[in-house]
């Protein structure tokens, strides 16, 4: 065999053999995620949301909506928030920028006057233009809109936290929904130990539902086939992953569209980072290190059943930008806390969570591109070997179908959103197909993440959306 085959052959039987342990990994994680689910279902079902509700435990919170032009579904969303089934919460907006009539609209229907509120600026953000609040014998009282320069995400963040009044935070994307009791049930890793310092909720695809004033009246699965396949994506991203690594006392990473902060806490590592776009990740990361450094302990929790309902892409272009930025955000964060990376004094966090994101969850799309590519290539020169080819196949592509399936099967018997059993099927066979054209085309997008990430790119994107009330 010439000098070329032997490396073909053996680029084959490595990529087989990192293929191998990706999945062993994907299937230890699982299996922690069910107990983890169990567990919770079976502690849920002797607490009493009602009595919590009404209980004087429960910490005010203050929900912080960083909005650029977001006129589409800027009312409805922040109708719903007002309505949230919680004890004491404030409702801040943060108009960032926005060009269209996001603040326009917000100051007509909730009939919003400016304010000589004093605004502390702990965190250093760009320049706040004014700050909006109701009468206190309005229904809307509970509201603040805050009009700012436009900074970016993690600035308007920063902004809200400023103004903020309660000691816990809450971030919700404006183009996402909260289900009536998610706070309440988010809070309470807060209510049952001192030293949580952040949670989060699972994030569902709002596509395909019924939607009125800002509440998801009917859960259905869109009819389109890409946001379908998002969303098996979805369930086995959070429930065979995040549910695991929190188990394990290692969550690097809380969803920016639905997560709980103590307030505290971010301000000892000064608020958000505006350097990254991936703010959600790399806060968490900071506070894992911040407080690990200093010899504190640094809870982050997720639960499975606080939903956050958002709109998922349904055009090839939005969804590349998508994962494009998703990847280059994680290539960020994970190289901003390398010193986590095999570090004893972390624990599992150092040896164990921070090695697999930048093995699998960053670098996997690389592999997969090249393996596909290696295996091309040894095919058309005839040098291909033919059982790493068919085992390749089985770890890529059939795995991947099982795990997605394995996914489907756990939220049906355990968290069960999806009544219809049209839908299940629908979910069932997004979880086959997605393995076949949607994998490869998301590995290309986030294999141009990483380069974008090697050359230094921090553009945001721009997302186009449809807006909530019209997802169905």
């Amino acid at each position: 065999m010439s000098g070329a085959g032997a490396v073909l052959a053996s680029s084959q039987w490595a990529i087989l053999a990192y293929f191998l342990a990706m999945n062993f990994l994907y299937l230890a994680l699982f299996f922690i995620s069910i107990w983890a689910i169990l567990r919770h279902i079976y502690s849920m079902s002797y607490r009493n949301l009602s009595e919590i509700s009404k209980s004087r435990l429960a910490p005010p919170i203050s929900i912080l909506v960083p909005a650029h032009n977001e006129a589409t579904s800027i009312v409805s969303s922040v109708k719903a928030l007002l309505r949230l089934n919680y004890p004491a919460f404030e409702v801040i907006v943060v108009n960032d920028g926005s060009r269209d009539e996001t603040l326009q609209k917000l100051i007509a229907v909730f009939e919003l006057r400016k304010t000589k509120r004093i605004y502390h600026q702990t965190i250093a953000t760009k320049e706040v233009r004014g700050i909006y609040v109701a009468k206190l014998s309005s229904p809307w009282a509970r509201l603040v809109v805050l009009d700012k320069e436009n900074g970016g995400k993690a600035d308007a963040l920063n902004a809200g936290i400023n103004v903020s009044e309660y000691p816990l935070f809450c971030s919700v994307d404006a183009d996402s929904i909260l289900e009536r009791d998610s706070l309440l049930r988010v809070a309470l890793p807060f209510m049952e130990r001192a030293d949580v310092v952040g949670v989060g909720g699972i994030v569902r695809i709002a596509n395909g539902c019924s939607i009125t004033q800002g509440f998801v009246q009917t859960v259905r699965l869109p009819k389109q086939w890409l946001p379908c396949f998002q969303a098996v994506e979805y369930l086995r991203a959070f429930l065979s992953g995040r549910i695991a690594w929190a188990n394990l006392g290692s969550l690097l990473v809380l969803s920016g569209a639905f997560s709980l902060f103590k307030k505290a806490t971010v301000l000892e590592v000064n608020g958000y980072d505006r350097s990254t776009v991936s703010e959600d990740m790399e806060l968490v990361m900071r506070l894992h290190r911040t407080l690990g450094d200093q010899g504190r302990a640094c809870y982050i929790e997720f639960i499975p059943d606080p939903v956050c309902w958002t709109e998922a892409p349904e055009r090839f272009k939005m969804l590349w930008r998508q994962r494009d930025r998703w990847q280059r955000g994680l290539g960020q964060s994970l190289w901003k806390h390398l010193p986590l990376l095999c570090n004893p004094r972390f624990g599992i966090l150092g040896l164990l969570a921070t090695p697999y994101f930048w093995a699998v969850e960053f670098l996997s799309p690389v592999v997969e591109v090249l393996g596909y590519l290696v295996f091309s290539i040894a095919a058309i020169a005839g040098l291909s070997q033919w059982k790493a080819f068919a085992a390749f196949f089985l770890l890529a592509v059939m795995m991947g179908v099982n795990l997605s399936l394995l996914a489907v099967v756990l939220e049906e018997f355990t968290l069960h959103r999806y009544p219809r059993v049209r839908d299940l099927l629908r979910l069932l066979i997004s979880a086959v197909c997605e393995n076949f054209g949607y994998r490869q085309f998301t590995a290309l997008a986030r294999f141009a993440g990483i380069l974008g990430f090697l050359r230094g790119r921090t553009v945001w994107g721009v997302l186009e959306r449809r807006g909530l009330e019209t997802t169905a």
